[in-house]
């Protein structure tokens, strides 16, 4: 698997039946390994009547981890295997054990040829694994009575799903002789799943686990073909009402069956909850619209501070400022955007932002322009307060989570873009947004040095003062720093100052005195 993501733009794992749940399991694995990877390819996993794996909270950290795309499980109206799991297991162990001989011997007694697929007849089977017609009833009667116990607290909300041992995750492509409906949220995806079971037969439950082949090049003829509405005419004045109505069909309920006014209801919900993310992020459009201003202000500050006689450019000037009007109105501006992007991450964490918000261009881009641009003020402060001889230093014990999930979102969206362009002329902001918390840094272990205290250990010390050195000049010659940075009275220019007094210090030794 790993050696794959080597030589794969795209990896997809698939699996039928309890294989579904193995490709579940791999992919979950694998995308947890790539979480650490700056270059990765993209997941996707897809199951066909697979087994439900695990409970609400496995389906929340999925959701908090923006997986629910990497995942698509193809469910058919009458399969029982994805639904057998709403069901205490003990209850039902020897039938279980039956279908899943019966679907064994099903799937390899089955050949294939290029034309048809030709099926065992039942009497091929084993009598052990066959089923009889009165230990089915009971048994789809229990999974239907677990199923519907657990739409209904489905309905209620998701504090009562807790109550159940197992729960949805991702994306549900549910399947019909009539077409396929896709559902993302697991409240509808349960009541649908019990909705479309209601119609099932004795035989149906245990022969549509086997149709999976059939469902998906019928549902890709159809696509492929547009198919018309043939169940009436379609509500020329409503596009919801007709899209409702082809749903209605696609899931194979008809609108004739007393289960439809449920369907209709819990796909108007289906709809209603997709859509509220949606509206969330235009809403947050808007809002962002608003705060440009102040970065605006901010940028505008900027460009005066590294303009100044003083010559201490951005981060200093902010540091040092005394009492000035200027310097108070970007310090509270500096909140007021803090709280904008605090906000914006609650409600992804909430689940209340389309899944793959954190990969759209323009809020990454956003994000990272407010980061390179805010962050050294939030060192400065930081600092300033002396809030470091407290806490411990910043990039350790006092950076902002927001900063380092920018870091993450950005990192991500590079993956896939050209990194190695060439700068002609210094960036507008230092591309290490944190490089000032470094200086920070490295004059206290310049500090060090110079105190002459025998008990620090100077070699070490000076192995990172080194590796900062490095590291600095690295960004100057790539031009990947702004203007302050090199500015004649900025505190990394002080200290390359100091660093090169102590260094001569240390190579010249002090001049011998003779008596007279």
């Amino acid at each position: 698997m790993l050696a794959l993501r080597e030589r794969c733009k795209f990896i997809v794992i698939t699996g039928h039946s309890l294989g579904g749940a193995t490709a579940s399991l791999a992919a979950l694995w694998l995308l947890c390994e790539l979480q650490s990877v700056t270059t990765s390819p993209p997941v996707l996993c897809i199951t066909f009547g697979s087994p439900l794996l695990g409970n609400d909270s496995l389906s929340g950290a999925i959701l908090r981890e923006r997986w629910s795309g990497n995942f698509c499980h193809v469910v058919s109206n009458h399969d029982i295997m994805p639904r057998l799991l709403f069901a205490p297991s003990a209850t039902l162990t020897p039938q279980m054990q039956l279908l899943l001989q019966h679907w064994h011997f099903s799937m390899s007694s089955t050949t294939t040829t290029t034309t048809t697929t030709i099926t065992t007849p039942p009497f091929g089977i084993p009598a052990a694994a066959r089923l009889g017609d009165q230990e089915k009833a009971e048994f789809l009667g229990f999974i239907m009575a677990s199923l519907e116990q657990s739409s209904v607290g489905a309905a209620v909300g998701e504090e009562t799903a807790g109550r159940f041992s197992f729960w949805p995750f991702g994306n549900y492509l549910l399947c019909s002789g009539e077409g396929a409906i896709c559902l993302d949220n697991a409240a509808s995806v349960v009541k649908m799943m019990y909705l479309m079971l209601m119609s099932c037969s004795l035989n149906d439950f245990t022969e549509d686990h086997l149709m999976y082949g059939e469902y998906v090049a019928r549902v890709s003829s159809q696509y492929l073909k547009q198919r018309s509405f043939v169940h009436g005419e379609l509500n020329r004045e409503s596009s919801y009402e007709t899209g409702l109505a082809l749903a209605l069909q696609s899931s194979g309920i008809s609108s004739q069956e007393p289960a439809a006014m449920q369907a209709k209801d819990c796909l108007t919900m289906a709809r209603r909850l997709g859509r509220t993310p949606h509206l969330n992020c235009a809403k947050l459009a808007v809002s962002l619209s608003q705060v440009v201003p102040y970065r605006a202000q901010i940028e505008w500050y900027k460009m005066l501070c590294d303009e100044s006689e003083d010559q201490m450019g951005y981060y200093d000037a902010f540091k040092r400022r005394g009492s000035s009007k200027r310097g108070d109105q970007v310090n509270m501006i500096r909140h007021k955007l803090g709280c904008f992007w605090d906000n914006i991450i609650e409600q992804l964490q909430n689940n209340e932002l389309p899944y793959d918000f954190h990969k759209r261009d323009k809020w990454v881009n956003s994000f990272h322009f407010y980061k390179l641009l805010v962050e050294p003020l939030e060192i400065a402060e930081y600092y300033r307060r002396g809030k470091h001889r407290v806490e411990g230093h910043y990039l350790k014990n006092g950076r902002p989570r927001r900063f380092q999930i920018s870091d993450r979102w950005w990192k991500e969206r590079r993956a896939n873009k050209d990194k190695n362009r060439t700068r002609t002329k210094f960036a507008s902001s230092t591309q290490d947004s944190s490089f000032w918390a470094r200086v920070e840094e490295a004059w206290e272990w310049l500090g060090d040095l110079q105190s002459g205290n025998d008990a620090i250990n100077k070699q070490e010390i000076w192995e990172n003062i080194n590796n900062f050195d490095r590291y600095a000049r690295t960004l100057i010659e790539r031009k990947e720093v702004s203007v302050d940075v090199l500015a004649k009275n900025s505190s990394y220019t002080i200290w390359n100052v100091e660093l090169s007094k102590l260094s001569s210090a240390l190579v010249c030794p002090a001049p011998l005195l003779h008596s007279a």
